[in-house]
């Protein structure tokens, strides 16, 4: 015979478990031996299992109790039911479980793979975190807005890095990021990128520096999550607008209004590569 203790280490339970399942009338409670404790028998110990493992796949304790009491028939089907229920939350949760690791890996939860590979890419030239999370950011309402055209913009893009101008470009604009707005980097840095769209866009369109055909209001989106990201592109896009170019995801040219207030006090201009 059994102590509660010991009936409950024998099911794997506590003896606050043995008595919540008395209270609740799963588990018959025997009377007081003449030393005023109960005893448990073997039986007790095979019900407290199977009043366990019931409880732990999830039923209700008012459904176990109507199956301790069920037919064989009656409580195999039960069973039998359970245990799909079971296989189809276990499925859920892999999913669950894939779509966390998706998360955990990033960019690939909320991207296609064409614009995942471009972005690994500027990481793999060593280009700021923060520039990357600023060309995610822009691509993300984009490919909501407009998933079939991300496959050639994406291309368009990795064909434009292979330009050793915009990965100079990205990079610069890295060191550009904690800098003033009359820090001579970012005259530097939009003399360069001016260049490289006009030589560009005279080469080969101008549509193909810009996404010039986006609805405006998906622009003005990304363009609020760069300023947000880089402060330094607010004042880059004041600039190209002075070397002839207007906006920033919706580029497009303009006639250029030079003032040359933006140059060095000596007039060498900002050097290669602003440091």
């Amino acid at each position: 015979m059994l102590t509660i203790g010991e009936l409950a280490s024998y099911a794997g339970v506590t003896v606050r478990t043995v008595r919540h399942y008395h209270a609740k009338g799963l588990l018959p409670e025997p009377e007081r031996d003449h030393s005023g404790y109960r005893r448990y028998g073997a039986g007790a110990v095979v019900e407290l299992i199977r009043i366990r493992t019931l409880a732990e796949a999830g039923v209700p304790l008012a459904r176990v109790r109507e199956l301790l009491s069920a037919g064989e028939p009656e409580f195999a089907a039960a069973i039998a039911d359970i245990d799909r229920r079971l296989r189809a939350e276990i499925r859920a949760r892999r999913r669950h479980r894939e779509r966390i690791a998706r998360l955990a890996a990033g960019d690939r939860l909320t991207l296609p793979p064409e614009v995942v590979g471009f972005l690994d890419r500027l990481r793999a030239l060593g280009v700021d975190e923060r520039i990357v999370r600023v060309e995610r950011d822009g691509w993300i309402p984009l490919a909501a807005r407009v998933p079939e055209r991300i496959p050639e913009l994406a291309a368009r893009k990795r064909d434009q890095l292979d330009d050793p101008r915009v990965r100079g470009f990205y990079l610069t604009l890295g060191r550009a990021l904690d800098r003033a707005d009359d820090d001579p980097c970012l005259v530097e840095l939009a003399d360069e990128l001016a260049d490289y769209l006009t030589r560009t866009a005279d080469d080969r369109g101008d549509a193909y520096v810009g996404v010039a055909d986006i609805e405006p209001q998906v622009a003005e989106l990304m363009d609020a999550l760069a300023f947000a990201d880089a402060p330094p592109a607010r004042r880059l896009v004041e600039l190209l607008h002075e070397r002839g170019w207007s906006g920033w995801t919706r580029l497009r040219r303009v006639a250029p209004v030079r003032s040359g207030a933006e140059d060095p006090p000596d007039g060498t201009g900002a050097g290669p590569g602003c440091p």
